[in-house]
């Protein structure tokens, strides 16, 4: 069932044309230096294709909460989802958002030095200037208020959101967003999505942050639940 994504309309950048992609589940809202719907949308279909095929032949692979090892022959975004949610300790699918932000991603480099992927929250970014992305938390009173700058050494990263009281993912806990940033777009949004399970309260931030601390490849992370915030690693925060 598709979902109006709101906070879409606060979406703007400097020297980027704005585009969305979406066939299915897949809904990409993506900014480049120009429009390439048509290239992104191949993309979407190549690796949705490769992801459905994989579970056609390893049902396990789509409902599995715990980590699953990929096959010999596996694709790329198979890989790249098993090896991050080995590393969070979660489900692969917990992984798919932020694997194909990535992979789309990084093809659309080959047409333009500045892209951004976003898929349900999850980013991919390559930039050559400074931006900021500004958090979406629901009906936090933080929500839309704050921003995690990024620098144009720190791309590409991958800045990725759970949350327990927003969309319709599975999650076990209760904060507004969880996010976390990670060269890795895939174990970005596999950890977020571990982190968001074990907070449960404001009095869990600590916790789901430290969860983050000792993930290998996460550079930093940030917990909201209501007008509660905390904040770990390498995270500059700004006005939005």
């Amino acid at each position: 069932m598709y979902q109006e994504r709101r906070y879409r309309r606060y979406f703007k950048g400097i020297n980027l044309v704005f585009f969305n992609v979406r066939i299915y589940e897949t809904d990409l809202e993506i900014g480049a230096e120009k429009d390439l719907t048509d290239v992104a949308r191949a993309c979407v279909l190549k690796y949705r294709k490769q992801l459905e095929d994989y579970i056609r032949e390893h049902p396990l692979f789509l409902t599995s909460l715990v980590p699953l090892e990929a096959t010999e022959n596996a694709p790329l975004i198979v890989q790249n989802m098993c090896m991050a949610a080995a590393r969070a300790n979660v489900g692969p699918m917990a992984a798919v958002a932020g694997a194909i932000s990535e992979l789309v991603g990084k093809e659309l480099l080959n047409h333009s030095s500045n892209v951004i992927v976003e898929n349900g929250g999850d980013i991919f970014i390559k930039s050559t200037i400074t931006r900021k992305v500004g958090i979406y938390a629901g009906k936090s009173p933080l929500s839309n208020r704050i921003a995690v700058e990024i620098l144009p050494e720190m791309t590409p990263m991958g800045i990725c959101t759970s949350s327990g009281t927003v969309g319709h993912s599975l999650s076990f806990g209760k904060a507004d967003a969880v996010v976390v940033l990670s060269r890795d777009t895939a174990l970005a949004d596999a950890a977020a999505t571990a982190a968001c399970n074990i907070v449960k309260s404001a009095e869990d931030i600590e916790k789901g942050l430290a969860l983050l601390s000792h993930i290998r490849g996460i550079e930093g992370g940030i917990v909201i639940i209501g007008e509660k915030m905390g904040a770990w690693g390498n995270v500059k925060l700004t006005e939005y």
